[in-house]
């Protein structure tokens, strides 16, 4: 008899969140972001809004234990610079989704994976950027990938994501955090984020 293996968690997140993530992507082509600069800002909005909503998490101590080098990993600040750099003051912003001390581990697993899992789409975005003057030390840091490569960064993230032991209920819950991640992007905001 052989064995099954089961697929990595960062492979069920990605088949468990595939039709909202779709409905995402469809979004992004809609809303012609990179062909204006004004596009680019009202993008770049969307990243600011998206990553104030999780910039607890970063920090979380419990989250930085089960995910080394987590808060070297947060965007918040160079999506700060590029709005600076664009002209802008930060857009208002409803209460951020997680607070410091209130963190449920798996849901915000699940929210991890599609913001660190956006950085993989970043590097096609740095090239639109760039058609519009933009690159990596003005307006456009928060797309500039890791040292190491996007792959790799990615590589790293999710091996430390899938040692992670949860239950099957937390398994629900971080596929719920996924899903919720992505819908929230949608649905606040109709557009991208990377």
């Amino acid at each position: 008899m052989t064995d099954i293996i089961e697929p990595s968690r960062a492979k069920r997140l990605k088949e468990r969140t595939h039709e909202v993530h779709e409905v995402l992507d469809r979004s992004i082509m809609a809303a012609a972001s990179f062909e204006t600069l004004a596009g680019y800002v009202r993008f770049v909005e969307v990243q600011y809004r998206f990553h104030r909503d999780i910039a607890a998490l970063y920090a979380d101590p419990i989250l930085s234990a089960l995910l080394p080098g987590l808060a070297e990993r947060g965007r918040l600040a160079q999506i700060e610079t590029d709005l600076a750099d664009l002209g802008q003051s930060l857009p208002p912003t409803a209460p951020p989704a997680f607070t410091p001390g209130a963190i449920d581990v798996p849901a915000a697993l699940g929210w991890l994976y599609v913001a660190e899992g956006s950085n993989m789409g970043a590097a096609l975005l740095r090239k639109a950027a760039a058609k519009l003057g933009l690159c990596d030390t003005h307006g456009a840091r928060h797309l500039a990938p890791a040292p190491e490569g996007p792959a790799a960064h990615w590589r790293a993230f999710t091996a430390a994501l899938d040692a992670v032991v949860l239950s099957d209920a937390e398994e629900e819950r971080a596929a719920a955090g996924a899903r919720a991640a992505f819908a929230q992007v949608q649905g606040r905001h109709g557009v991208a984020l990377a």
